[in-house]
């Protein structure tokens, strides 16, 4: 009889030990579900947060340039094929140049038409820090076959002087 009774004390324990098993998985289960609900839902409040504090009307593709020197002046390039002279803005203020600008499609275009798309349509803008003073009353822009060219002439013609060093 002590037998059998050990027996079922033993059952009992295990069957005990089993359920306070599956109570603290099943706890485990729906803390972990929780935890992904809350996650979902700060990734869906960062989204519209990130919504409104950018719209889309305010991105902007970054313009490519190139920069060179002549004796005279600073030349800036850009290909901005498909915008009008009309619909690009070039500001100076102080040793900072920005060629602001946008591209406007023609034509709309179906997305699920498009094999490939890679084209930038859009705002776009482009700042750099002049390396040299420039003379702002007397810069040239022309655009000619999608490229922008920018001359602005160098304030004055600095020549480079060596100094000799004397010992004592």
């Amino acid at each position: 009889m002590k037998n059998l009774l050990k027996k079922f004390s033993g059952v009992n324990k295990k069957t005990e030990e089993y359920e306070e098993e599956l109570e603290d998985e099943e706890l485990e289960d729906e803390y972990e579900e929780e935890e992904e609900a809350e996650e979902e839902e700060e990734e869906e409040e960062v989204s519209e947060e990130e919504e409104e504090w950018m719209p889309d009307e305010y991105e902007e593709g970054q313009l490519s340039i190139d920069v060179y020197q002549t004796d005279k002046d600073i030349v800036v390039q850009s290909t901005i094929a498909g915008v009008k002279p009309e619909d690009i803005d070039i500001s100076i203020n102080n040793d900072m140049l920005t060629i602001r600008g946008k591209r406007s499609m023609e034509k709309e275009i179906e997305e699920d038409n498009y094999l490939y798309r890679e084209c930038y349509w859009g705002s776009f803008s482009r700042s750099i820090i002049l390396p040299v003073e420039v003379q702002a009353e007397k810069i040239d822009a022309e655009l000619e076959n999608g490229v922008l060219t920018v001359k602005l002439p160098k304030s004055k013609v600095s020549k480079q002087i060596s100094i000799k060093v004397k010992e004592k």
